[in-house]
């Protein structure tokens, strides 16, 4: 069953590559949805998977690529989204 969230990821998470290694893995955990900043320093995402590879996802969002420092990660439920692949924006 799909199931879609919203994350707002804080810490050292920009200037880092954090949207195209985000992005990335995505593609490999079958992720649909979205990646951008925030004027605030965050980075926002909006991801629909199958429940599986969305915790995986998950899980790798919460530590982020090498170079980056994730201090906190805000998880909430969203109605189910069918986005049309994985973007940068």
């Amino acid at each position: 069953m799909k199931k879609s969230v919203t994350l707002h990821i804080s810490g050292r998470v920009q200037n880092v590559g954090f949207r195209y290694s985000t992005r990335k893995k995505a593609h490999e955990f079958n992720v649909v949805g979205f990646v951008k900043n925030n004027p605030d320093g965050s980075v926002y995402v909006e991801a629909t998977a199958e429940e599986k590879e969305l915790d995986q996802f998950i899980l790798w969002c919460q530590k982020g690529p090498t170079w980056a420092r994730v201090d906190h990660v805000k998880i909430h439920m969203m109605p189910t989204t069918d986005f049309d692949g994985f973007f940068i924006r």
